[in-house]
């Protein structure tokens, strides 16, 4: 978060005069939806899911810090366990991701086709490419998808119709690991296990702590990086 969360949000409310209520907010003008995302994009920096009663109680600390209300704990004391109580959840959330995404992986590496590398990177080959193979210091471009082992949705080339390029020295672990085992014009299936991907810290909001990766890829065609930066890299904010 922000380091003094507490001074923006009063000058926030200060600004269009809102109070916080139990009630469903209305999301009528513009400065209503724009403080309801300044409140979800709180919530996706702290990256953890909570339940309905853990909610009201942060909703209730933030209320007192919008309304100026003496706090309810004492503020250094408890300041000092947010810290290891987000990374307690952390852990567990990257554990049961972890479990999950593990039995997912065995079963894949026993479909047909399948090869699991060194790494635990479970690669499938979809359609053979005629062209050359990438190095791991090639600018590649190509198209991707990328799913978590329940289907859901991370990050995509193919749903934003513009190959992506950048390079491989440049991307996670497993996703060049995977490209180099390709050839232009190919198609595979690639499956990244946490340690080669995000690990337990994950990359919020879009991955989850300790997540496994699915990505189809289709390579496009290799070339050297001209005088500028790469495209980011897939699900961006941090593949590298």
């Amino acid at each position: 978060m922000a380091r003094r969360p507490t001074a923006l949000l009063f000058a926030v409310a200060a600004l269009v005069g809102t109070t916080l209520s139990a009630d469903e907010p209305v999301l009528e003008t513009e400065d209503q939806k724009t403080l309801y995302m300044l409140g979800l994009m709180m919530a996706q920096r702290v990256g953890l899911a909570f339940s309905a009663d853990e909610v009201a109680i942060v909703t209730a600390g933030l209320s007192d810090g919008l309304m100026g209300r003496e706090p309810r704990v004492p503020t250094a004391e408890y300041a000092a366990k947010i810290q290891p109580l987000l990374s307690a959840r952390l852990n567990q959330a990257a554990l049961a991701q972890r479990e999950a995404g593990a039995t997912f992986r065995e079963q894949a590496a026993q479909e047909p086709g399948a090869v699991k590398l060194p790494s635990g990177v479970v690669y499938s080959e979809l359609e053979a490419g005629s062209g050359d193979m990438p190095a791991a210091d090639d600018t590649v471009t190509l198209h991707y998808h990328g799913t978590f082992y329940d289907g859901k949705i991370f990050d995509s080339s193919k749903l934003a119709g513009q190959p992506a390029t950048f390079k491989l020295d440049g991307v996670i672990p497993c996703f060049g690991e995977a490209l180099q085992q390709m050839r232009i014009g190919g198609k595979s299936r690639v499956i990244c296990p946490p340690e080669t991907a995000y690990g337990d810290a994950g990359a919020p909001p879009k991955i989850l702590p300790g997540a496994t990766l699915i990505f189809e890829v289709e390579l496009l065609s290799i070339a050297p990086l001209e005088s500028g930066a790469a495209e980011p890299a897939p699900a961006s904010g941090g593949a590298s």
